[in-house]
């Protein structure tokens, strides 16, 4: 039987229900169109291409989590790059915000290379899994509320199916943050209130999970000096230590 198209806000919402595992998750988002703005961007996009990618075929649709389902750590994002994950499929790949990310994750023992270039560049992480808030690029790099909101069910399966094994999740960005909190709150879990104001270095405990603020490996941060290298180093060391494994 053919998979029911997730065209609406209401069909996301059924369609993460229905998922039981990641496989499941990453099926189904992968051929989500709800969100009429998203949709018609990465699809142009991945028509007119950059020219410097002129060769590649784009993937053009909404980007899946990366890493295993038994992950403790999450790191949560904010959406695909353009020429990035909506190119090579694979969240913070080929682009200059992956680099930082994946270069990191390397340092702290979380991935095999500390380059993340293609789907298929050999790539592996280990005991953590990279999501994105929103999962198709948005013009700009600015989704819209109602956008986040709608993917918001996504993200919220995703943690479900995660939290057996979940201790840390590390936000990269103010957007991630702000999605973050309704998404724990759908997994049953006690969020505070008033919610947690982001801030880089911010932790919040929630029983057994604790939740991280970074300022997100965007250009705008990395090129100008705001986040350094050591800053990103902290966040994932203090991630591994809670996890209890060294």
């Amino acid at each position: 039987m053919d998979q029911p198209v997730t065209d609406s806000p209401d069909a996301v919402r059924r369609d993460a229900a229905g998922c039981a595992d990641l496989l499941a998750v990453d099926a189904a988002v992968s051929q989500c169109r709800a969100c009429p703005r998203l949709v018609s961007w990465r699809e142009q996009v991945a028509c007119t291409r950059r020219a410097s990618f002129a060769g590649e075929q784009y993937w053009g649709r909404p980007v899946p989590g990366f890493g295993p389902d038994d992950a403790r750590i999450a790191v949560v994002g904010l959406a695909p790059a353009a020429h990035g994950g909506n190119r090579t499929g694979r969240v913070f790949t080929g682009d200059r915000s992956g680099d930082w990310l994946f270069a990191a994750l390397y340092r702290a023992g979380l991935a095999n290379q500390p380059t993340s270039v293609s789907a298929d560049d050999g790539l592996r992480v280990r005991r953590v899994r990279v999501v994105a808030a929103v999962r198709c690029a948005p013009p700009a790099n600015k989704p819209t509320p109602v956008e986040r909101d709608t993917c918001r069910p996504w993200l919220e399966r995703e943690l479900q199916i995660l939290l057996p094994t979940l201790r840390a999740v590390v936000v990269l960005g103010g957007f991630g943050w702000t999605a973050l909190w309704p998404a724990l709150a759908g997994c049953g879990l006690p969020v505070p209130r008033p919610r947690p104001v982001f801030a880089h270095g911010a932790e919040v405990q929630l029983g057994g999970l604790s939740v991280l603020g970074c300022y997100h490996v965007s250009q705008q941060n990395t090129f100008t000096g705001r986040l350094t290298e050591p800053m990103l180093d902290a966040v994932f060391a203090r991630a591994v230590e809670l996890t209890g494994e060294q």
